[in-house]
């Protein structure tokens, strides 16, 4: 039967449970990102709109009124939060006299995580669905004479067939914690050699040394309080690191009302009142780590929120990974490993595209080497003399 791919301008144009059904067929572990109830949270909230340059554009494909695909994709006006960095490829070509924006990006707004980009609710009928997919996105790309196509932080194997089909391939890394099979963070630790150990336990120690208490809060527990408390943290960092947060006030309202069930807020509380806090997205066998923020300065209270409280919750709720977000090789320390993260690139100019292909060799034997290097760093005991 004849497939037929559309555009829509809104999450909202799509039913949920239809949109669902493709992020999260019952063939692949939960992943709460990909819910159509985050990409509505984002539009409906004023984060990734028109107005922030995230054109909403998303590609269905259907057989008659049944939708099999989604993809999520926007028309950007520019390339901030996506974390993966094009920012000199933009420069290089408008510099040669080339219009680099808008470019079309199939991503999660503002969430460096991975995950499948091409959601494919029937996986016997991938093959077709997938290609009606990239068709529909690459139709819209020549339509409007566009620069290039990008999706990021895709699976591997997507990865490998994207590069077959003429896409560029780009490597990064990530550091993520993988639980070994533990029953609690003490036997996390005793896998660690003597002196990481020691070092892990002190820095505990020193980040809840003020009267610092931490409650993990989630589902139900959540309250409008907490929100208000959080965006307080969220607007300080997001003013330190790039002077204008992404998300909106009305985003954790969203959230809130939307997918409670699906949320883990670590939240440090002193003398009475919350003080710093992370977010956390509680997936099917992973914690996804997403935004941190404080209104007060404490050693290593940062460490003891995004990464030590994130692997206990992982061990508590038997959860297999943390991916704690975007670099960051101060993690290896503790207990966090370097792991590749995967982007395909649509280049329409010919020379261009021949020019960041030559790049791209180069960085990702780099990012390999690098990968390999960093391993060898990791905290675990390798012999009897590491204890």
């Amino acid at each position: 039967m004849s497939l037929t791919v559309r555009t829509v301008s809104s999450a909202s144009d799509i039913e949920a449970a239809r949109w669902d059904q493709c992020a999260n067929p019952q063939s692949q572990a939960y992943h709460p990102l990909l819910r159509h109830d985050f990409f509505v949270a984002l539009e409906t909230s004023g984060s990734a709109t028109a107005n922030t340059g995230w054109v909403a554009c998303h590609q269905i494909v259907q057989d008659g009124a049944d939708i099999l695909g989604v993809m999520p994709l926007y028309l950007k006006t520019h390339s901030q939060g996506e974390y993966v960095f094009d920012f000199a490829w933009a420069d290089a070509f408008e510099r040669a006299g080339g219009r680099y924006y808008p470019k079309l990006l199939s991503a999660i707004p503002f969430s460096p995580v991975t995950g499948p980009r091409l959601l494919i609710r029937s996986p016997e009928r991938l093959e077709e669905i997938e290609a009606s997919l990239l068709a529909g996105a690459l139709n819209l790309l020549e339509e409007h004479h566009l620069s290039s196509l990008h999706i990021n932080f895709i699976e591997e194997a997507l990865w490998h067939r994207l590069g077959n089909q003429g896409f560029l391939r780009r490597k990064d890394q990530q550091f993520h914690w993988q639980n070994d099979g533990y029953m609690c963070f003490d036997q996390f630790l005793d896998a660690l050699n003597a002196r990481k150990r020691k070092n892990l336990r002190k820095e505990r120690a020193r980040a809840l040394a003020n009267n610092i208490t931490v409650d993990w809060v989630t589902g139900e527990a959540l309250t409008p309080a907490h929100w208000d408390d959080f965006y307080r943290f969220y607007l300080d960092t997001g003013r330190r690191k790039w002077g204008s947060p992404y998300l909106t006030r009305a985003f954790f309202d969203e959230i809130h009302h939307r997918m409670p069930e699906d949320i883990l807020l670590i939240m440090a509380q002193r003398d009475g009142r919350y003080i710093a806090g992370a977010l956390n997205f509680i997936g099917g066998d992973v914690l996804y780590g997403r935004n941190w923020g404080c209104i007060e300065d404490h050693p290593f209270l940062h460490f003891e929120l995004c990464y030590y409280q994130a692997i206990d919750f992982a061990i508590a709720h038997g959860l297999s990974t943390v991916e704690a977000g975007a670099q960051g090789a101060h993690k290896i320390a503790r207990g966090y490993a370097p792991r590749p993260t995967y982007s395909a690139h649509y280049i329409a100019h010919d020379g261009f595209r021949e020019a960041v292909s030559h790049y791209l060799e180069s960085e990702r034997e780099y990012v390999d080497n690098d990968i390999s290097e960093l391993s060898k760093l990791a905290p675990f005991k390798h012999s009897v003399e590491d204890e």
